[in-house]
């Protein structure tokens, strides 16, 4: 037995010499040398090595003078390699450390970015895809970050483009919402129709989805026989969309123009 545990201790030991000797090669590498290699990587868009010596960096020199530096670098270069997750806690961690920072207005427009991004970018080229499965969340957390930007620096250089995103996310946002009343107008579901509708109305009152959001209150109403709201809905709908699309062959017809659409959905 002795003999046997002999053997396989020698077999292991001569295994473990098999095993090559990885060095790091930053090993030894000042602030000013990582720091550096790392900005090279990222004039050369590689972000995953980039990333190695960033977060090298603000391992071995937290208090150093390229510490804050580093943290705003690795955020953009989280970003930039697709790791949304890491992007977005190195922003809130920055913001967290660094409140009065010079550069916290690009910390926000790029928290901003990373989810605008995430949700709102994948909005723009899946548009076969059903809004009602998707979470929109991340186009919320955008659409504060760039709101906090706008709010606490009007000056910023980004400040202009975290307006018009913001008025995409809107949009954007409205469309989700008037989506969902769709699907459950579908349905047959027209309380819950009607509660979307109005929350876009609330909402995001300057959206051009408020014109189907109407539509769908008018049907939605109608469908539940509440007349009294649903005229109500339909004056509201005529003063601010006397040219909707939705009155069109209503004109000399004896029913009204919301029966005219019969299954619209």
């Amino acid at each position: 037995m002795k003999r046997s545990l002999a053997v396989i201790l020698t077999l292991l030991l001569c295994a473990c010499g098999l095993i090559p000797d990885v060095k790091d090669e930053t090993a030894g590498w000042s602030a000013d040398k990582l720091y550096a290699e790392a900005k090279d990587e990222i004039s050369k868009s590689g972000y995953a090595n980039a990333i190695k010596y960033l977060e090298k960096l603000e391992a071995r020199y937290p208090y150093g003078r390229y510490a804050q530096q580093a943290q705003i670098e690795l955020a953009y270069v989280y970003f930039k390699e697709g790791e949304h997750a890491s992007a977005i806690a190195a922003c809130e961690r920055f913001l967290k450390l660094h409140p009065n920072h010079p550069n916290v207005d690009y910390i926000y427009y790029l928290k901003g970015l990373v989810n605008f991004n995430e949700d709102l970018g994948l909005l723009g080229k899946v548009s076969r895809q059903d809004l009602s499965e998707r979470d929109p969340k991340a186009a919320r957390d955008s659409f504060d970050a760039f709101k906090e930007l706008v709010s606490r620096y009007p000056d910023s250089k980004y400040t202009p483009d975290g307006i018009e995103r913001m008025k995409y996310l809107v949009n954007a946002l409205a469309s989700h919402e008037v989506h969902v009343a769709r699907y459950y107008m579908k349905r047959g579901a027209y309380v819950a129709a009607v509660n979307r509708a109005q929350y876009t109305l609330l909402n995001y009152a300057q959206a051009p989805a408020v014109e189907e959001a109407l539509f769908v209150m008018v049907k939605a109403y109608d469908a539940l026989g509440m007349s009294d709201l649903r005229d109500d809905a339909d004056r509201v709908m005529h003063k601010n969309f006397p040219d909707s699309a939705y009155f069109k062959g209503a004109p000399g017809k004896k029913d009204p123009w919301w029966m005219l659409w019969g299954n619209a959905w």
